[in-house]
């Protein structure tokens, strides 16, 4: 996921997104905690989209407030 992607998508379809993400978070932290997780890199992943997604919420939330 894109920066560019996250820009054409709403608010709204953003915030599902970001949901969806904090679940998956969620979900990779309790297979961590349990040892079954195999895929480490995918909690970096997530991360960072939930911080990419927060960031262009941010952005578009300051557009809206200068108009």
């Amino acid at each position: 996921m894109n920066a560019t992607e996250l820009q054409a998508k709403t608010p709204d379809q953003l915030r599902d997104s970001l949901v969806a993400l904090k679940k998956e978070a969620f979900n990779l932290r309790f297979q961590q905690a349990t040892g079954q997780l195999e895929n480490t890199a995918r909690m970096r992943a997530v991360r960072r989209d939930v911080a990419r997604i927060k960031t262009v919420l941010n952005q578009k939330a300051a557009v809206a407030a200068a108009n």
